[in-house]
């Protein structure tokens, strides 16, 4: 192919002159010319570099077919990772989107009797109102459609030729449009389709129907980087998780690497980018899709700014399906253009359905629109979270959501929420007030119960931690979770209700004690809140008798860890289910600024206790009401 000078797009052009003129930002290039202003330099020092902020990404997303609750469970995954950062004070970018270019999506337009680009429009609007819906805070929804994407897409392309890891060959494959990859032949097999007994080749690895091309078209030098992306996987074993899924990146490549077509004659493929000065050719797919995360970032960049969109990515999620792409292309590309790579990119298993793939094609699928009507958003969530594969597949079911919500939710969280809060034989303002003021120090353990319960309580934050720094986000929420199954369990042990009734028991025989509070309730429908009623707990302890004042510590010392229990279980819960996570520290009467990670540490806020929300009556305020239906 003759050399091609290098033409560059407006926005392109524009970046490339300010990073060899540096002119002043507020003054137009037109101006620069005529008053000779480019060839100055800077009066003053460039604008100081923004800090990077954590930058979490998703796969964007085909909309040849409606979503199911397998991009939900990435979209979850990804927000989680972003709202952990934010949990920890740092700022905090995520990344969604459309993937909208390519055969696939030009045949499904076709058999839709649309146009590519209103068909589009209607794909993309769907997986925007779905992130929505799942309350996914993110900050950028790109579409590849989108004019700055394919300018930066085409400034790419015109870089790589320019560094020459692109030349034109002749290619003939195996092309499977359903994955829109070329297939070698040791990786394509013949089978008779069950259903009409028709011989055809499939992907071995995907199942899906591959045919025979021989074109001309452009190539990307792949196989000069298997020595540079072997070295990387070496100095980053972190780099692809699990390190199951790692070990085979490393395999693939160590294997060989052949190079790969990057583009496809405009005769088959009208419906993407164009090539830069070659009509006749459209951008491969998976070029064009990848680069989308540079897009977002800002890419290209002003100088000083390459970090200040967030790039190189903090954690890119993706389905296992995709790992060829994201770990081997992906870094190559980012390679060629001298850029850095990201830091991690966490690979996770599928959702099945009668342990068969959800697959948009096959049908197999759940609505995750209709999931997250029935369930809720912070129910689902938490699901899709708790039992998630990451390295096995995890089959989904209507029945294993009905008992993960009563098992761990409502019987488990909520159940503890409504005792502390709703019982009328305690206040919980008191025991917090208690707490601050040292009282229980003193106070006898001979059983060590309240001793391990405040070990459990201020365990399990460094271990969370640990477990979202380390991408396991199944594992930090299990280890949240088990402070509230530890301390329901600690609740039976030191029965609070006992106490309650034992104190107005001696309150009544006793002369100059005052009225005494109604006995306990467990009910998670109880009509009132303990923090408002007037009782022999809200009676200063210099007028109590001894004995009944030692046994209310006791018991306001049982109430005072379980409100800590709930209290930093509700912080760590935040980037899991926001909206009830808030429900119950509003519940609490946590402040709004004292819920970060660092708050929640054990005996770390002394100001919480009256609750800020009416708990109403039956299940009014209940955290986590029966489900409507259960079938």
């Amino acid at each position: 192919m003759p050399t091609t000078a290098l033409r560059l797009s407006s926005r392109a052009q524009s970046t490339w002159t300010r990073s060899i003129w540096r002119p002043s930002p507020w003054v137009c290039q037109s101006c620069q010319q005529q008053t000779g202003y480019s060839r100055r330099r800077f009066a003053t020092a460039p604008p100081a570099p923004k800090r990077k902020p954590s930058y979490i990404t998703t796969p964007i997303f085909y909309v040849n077919a409606a979503p199911h609750v397998g991009h939900l469970y990435t979209m979850v995954l990804a927000d989680i990772l972003k709202r952990w950062q934010l949990l920890q004070g740092k700022e905090a970018l995520l990344c969604t989107g459309t993937d909208e270019h390519g055969m696939k999506i030009q045949k499904a337009a076709s058999l839709a009797g649309s146009d590519p680009k209103p068909f589009c429009d209607k794909g993309a609007e769907v997986f925007k109102v779905l992130a929505a819906r799942a309350g996914v805070a993110n900050d950028h929804f790109i579409r590849t459609t989108d004019p700055d994407h394919v300018e930066a897409v085409q400034y790419v392309w015109r870089i790589l030729e320019q560094r020459g890891y692109i030349y034109t060959s002749k290619h003939e494959g195996w092309y499977c449009v359903s994955d829109e990859t070329y297939y070698p032949q040791s990786a394509v097999q013949l089978i008779v389709d069950p259903a009409t007994g028709r011989k055809m080749m499939t992907s071995i690895e995907t199942g899906k129907e591959v045919e025979w091309t021989s074109e001309l078209n452009y190539h990307f030098r792949l196989s000069e980087f298997k020595d540079r992306l072997l070295e990387h996987y070496r100095q980053n074993p972190q780099f692809v998780l699990p390190a199951i899924r790692m070990n085979d990146v490393v395999q693939a490549v160590s294997s060989g690497l052949e190079d790969l077509s990057i583009s496809r004659p405009v005769e088959r493929l009208t419906w993407g980018i164009r090539v830069p000065e070659d009509e006749s050719q459209t951008i491969y797919v998976w070029l064009d899709a990848l680069l989308n995360y540079l897009t977002k970032a800002g890419y290209p960049w002003a100088p000083g700014q390459e970090t200040a969109g967030g790039w190189p990515a903090d954690c890119q999620v993706i389905g296992k399906d995709i790992v060829r792409f994201h770990c081997i292309y992906w870094p190559a590309f980012l390679m060629a253009l001298g850029l850095p790579l990201p830091r991690q990119i966490l690979t996770h298993a599928h959702w099945t359905l009668g342990h068969q793939k959800m697959a948009k094609s096959t049908g197999n699928v759940v609505n995750p629109f209709f999931a997250l009507d029935r369930f809720g958003v912070d129910p689902m969530r938490y699901y899709l979270a708790h039992e998630g594969g990451i390295v096995d597949d995890s089959d989904y079911g209507n029945e294993f959501i009905i008992e993960r919500y009563k098992k761990s939710l409502q019987g488990g969280l909520g159940n503890l929420a409504s005792r502390i809060v709703r019982g009328k034989g305690w206040n919980v303002r008191l025991a917090v007030e208690h707490a601050a003021a040292g009282r229980y120090n003193d106070l006898p353990d001979p059983e060590g119960v309240n001793q391990s319960q405040q070990n459990t309580i201020a365990a399990a934050p460094a271990i969370y931690k640990e477990k979202l720094d380390a991408c396991d986000i199944s594992g930090a929420l299990k280890a949240a979770m088990e402070i509230i199954y530890e301390t329901n369990k600690y609740i039976h042990r030191t029965t609070p209700w006992a106490l309650a009734k034992s104190i107005k028991h001696s309150s009544s025989s006793s002369p100059s004690s005052p009225s005494s509070p109604s006995s306990p309730s467990s009910s998670s429908s109880s009509s009132s809140s303990s923090s408002s009623s007037s009782s022999t707990f809200d009676t200063p302890a210099s007028t109590l008798p001894a004995a009944i004042e030692e046994t209310s510590l006791h018991l306001h010392r049982t109430i005072y860890l379980c409100a800590e229990a709930l209290r930093v279980t509700g912080i760590l819960l935040q980037p899991y289910m926001p909206t009830k996570a808030a429900q119950l520290l509003d519940t609490l009467g946590v402040d709004d600024r004292a819920r970060s990670f660092d708050d929640a540490v054990l005996g770390k806020d002394a100001d919480y206790g009256a609750s800020r929300v009416s708990l109403g009556k039956g299940v009014d305020g209940v955290l986590f009401p029966p489900l409507t239906s259960e079938s």
